[in-house]
């Protein structure tokens, strides 16, 4: 089993979905840390009996004191993974730096396409035929880390945000246990901080 902590900021389905596949994926769920003390992925988290932690943003005067305490109370877990889940603070090239090739994220788009908040708004005001979601390695730029795999969905004329959030959100709820075994699988890798590869070959 591989030692991981995810972070969270809100509901928590991504969170629900990998505590529910761990065991198949050999992942164990060291804690659950959020920025936000009401995010209800904190309670999934102890209703599984895993160790969580809300760090107060308030308490900090910069962004970098704030992930100086994240990265201590990360490294008191041992961790081998961090895995953003819905996590809405923007990472401080300090933290990015202390856990380079260990951080993944998904993102709500087919990136490069919509990094960044709305994107089930842009998708569908842009006329796509396609949206989805991308699960990428964590590095300095927003969203603009190395790709590693992306599920697709198809966008209907009858589509709102709102269905088609739900559409993206059940193909997360798929893509992200498989990445993330891949992790613990030690089969996926970032290699230079710019390109990821999987079984040694470039993705």
């Amino acid at each position: 089993m591989m030692k991981a902590v995810i972070l969270i900021s809100g509901n928590g389905s991504n969170l629900q979905s990998i505590i529910d596949h761990s065991d198949s994926i050999d992942l164990q769920i060291s804690a659950v840390i959020s920025n936000n003390k009401n995010a209800y992925g904190l309670k999934r988290a102890k209703i599984a009996d895993i160790e969580t932690h809300y760090i107060d943003p308030i308490k900090f005067n910069t962004k970098e004191n704030f992930d100086q305490e994240l990265i201590k109370i990360i490294d008191s877990h041992g961790i081998e993974l961090v895995v953003l889940a819905g996590y809405m603070r923007i990472l401080t090239p300090l933290f990015v730096d202390h856990f380079s090739g260990k951080i993944l994220n998904i993102h709500p788009s087919l990136l490069p396409k919509y990094p960044g908040l709305d994107t089930h708004r842009k998708a569908i005001n842009s006329s796509d035929k396609q949206h989805g979601a991308t699960v990428h390695f964590v590095t300095e730029k927003l969203d603009g880390g190395p790709i590693i795999s992306q599920a697709v969905v198809n966008i209907e004329a009858k589509d709102t945000e709102l269905t088609l959030a739900a559409k993206v959100l059940d193909q997360e709820h798929v893509l992200y246990p498989k990445v993330i075994h891949w992790y613990t699988q030690n089969r996926l890798k970032l290699r230079n901080n710019d390109f990821a590869t999987l079984d040694g070959k470039t993705l």
